[in-house]
Parts: C-alpha cells; structure tokens; sequence
C-alpha cells in the first residue's frame, strides 16, 4: 500500500492487518511514521514491511512489488494510496515542476505499481485506488491536484474494464475533506485548516477511520459483485457517483 505511513493509510494498514492480512506499507521520507505503521500492524498480530521509495519514479514500481513478494511470497491486494497537493489560487503560480510532480506521484505512480504487479495478482486479487471529492465537485484551489484525481477516477473505471476477465476487480473510494496530515503540511492558508470540512453536510471533517472501512470492503471478498465503482465517504455530499 502507497503512502501507509499516516492518515488515511496507516488506518487503512491497522484495519487489514485486522483481519489477518500482511501489510507492505510505502512512504517517501518520514521512516519514524512508518515505523510506527508497522508497529500498529505487527501488535495486531500481522507481518509488515515498510519500504522507501518515490512511487512517481518509473523503477519504483518494480521494487515495491519485488520487496513485498519477497517477504511475504505473493501480492493480493494493490492499495494505491499515495498522494500530494499545492494549493494555488490561481493557475499561473502552479510552476510546470509542481505540475509534473503532483501527477507523477497521484497518478502516474498508480501506473508504474499496476504494471510492476500485475504478474503476480491472481484471479480473486483486487486494486484499490484512492480518488478524491474534488473529482466530482471540483476544487479552485486544487487545480491540479483535482486533475489527478479525474484521471484517478478514469483509470479505475478502464483498468476494471481491462482487467475484469482476468478476475481481478478495480475499485476507488473518493474521500471527501479527512484529517490527515496532508492538511496541515499542505500549504492551505491557518485559516482554511481552522474550519476544514465545516461546508459538509455533517459540518465537520472525517478522520481516516471512517474512510479504512470502504477499502476493507472493496479488498475483500464481501464485494466480489463490485468493480469499477467508486465509494464515498464525505460526510454526506452528494454527488453524482
């Protein structure tokens, strides 16, 4: 799983290793917030492994899958988790660096991951990937970020289709505004932090615990009649799914 070292992914790891599943968690930099991932998975009576890499480099792919199957014998289960945003109220402070390095790390590096393990995911095996609400409602501030996740939302729906007579199904869950530390560290103005997630319906933000649960679900059997959907939790928006 991409960036299971915290938020979203480190819940998203606790809930799997749950239910008896190994973890290899993936996280760019911060080796003490992986650690402590894999310390959550290992006290819930699981295997896990933590690996270093940049999921937006072409070769990184390849060494995820190798170290995953090298520890535990065989893959299962894609969560491709991993992303990044850089808030920009207008289009033209958004460098071509930055827009190259949101796209390498949100979408290209769900290509890369795909390709490198697709020979070992058997029929039963499932891909989950990670979307987003500013797909659905757009985000003026997230232009490019937003981008990524349209085409997050594209590849889901066209890798099921490619992959469907294989038996191996492809979901997305599209959270809406969670607390995570990609708020904080993500450049968005104190006062935009201060009343994250209050324009919901439930006025508030969700926490990553309430987004691990649809995950879980699409990985396992319990939605073996499910590919190429997209679950959503956003605190009650409605959007056309």
């Amino acid at each position: 799983m991409t960036g299971g070292d915290s938020g979203i992914g480190r819940a998203v790891a606790a809930l799997f290793a749950r239910e008896g599943a190994d973890v290899a968690i993936v996280y760019l930099d911060n080796k003490q917030d992986a650690d402590d991932t894999v310390a959550i998975v290992r006290a819930e009576g699981s295997r896990a492994i933590a690996i270093k890499a940049d999921v937006g480099k072409p070769r990184a792919g390849e060494k995820i899958v190798a170290d995953t199957v090298k520890a535990f014998g065989k893959l299962d289960i894609v969560v491709n988790n991993a992303g990044e945003q850089h808030p920009a109220a207008d289009i033209r402070d958004i460098s071509p660096e930055q827009l190259q390095r949101t796209f390498q790390t949100n979408i290209f590096g769900m290509f890369y991951l795909v390709q490198a393990a697709l020979p070992h995911l058997k029929k039963g095996a499932a891909i989950v990937n990670c979307t987003s609400v500013t797909m659905y409602q757009g985000s003026g501030g997230l232009l490019d970020y937003s981008a990524t996740k349209g085409a997050i939302t594209a590849f889901t729906r066209s890798l099921s289709e490619n992959l469907v007579e294989k038996g191996i199904r492809v979901n997305g869950v599209a959270p809406g505004p969670i607390w995570t530390p990609l708020n904080p560290r993500g450049g968005a103005p104190v006062e935009k932090v201060a009343t994250f997630g209050e324009d919901t319906p439930m006025q508030r933000p969700g926490e990553p615990n309430e987004v691990a649960p649809c995950f879980l679900f699409l990985a396992c059997d319990d939605s073996s009649y499910m590919s190429g959907q997209v679950l959503h939790p956003n605190g009650g928006t409605i959007v056309n799914g």
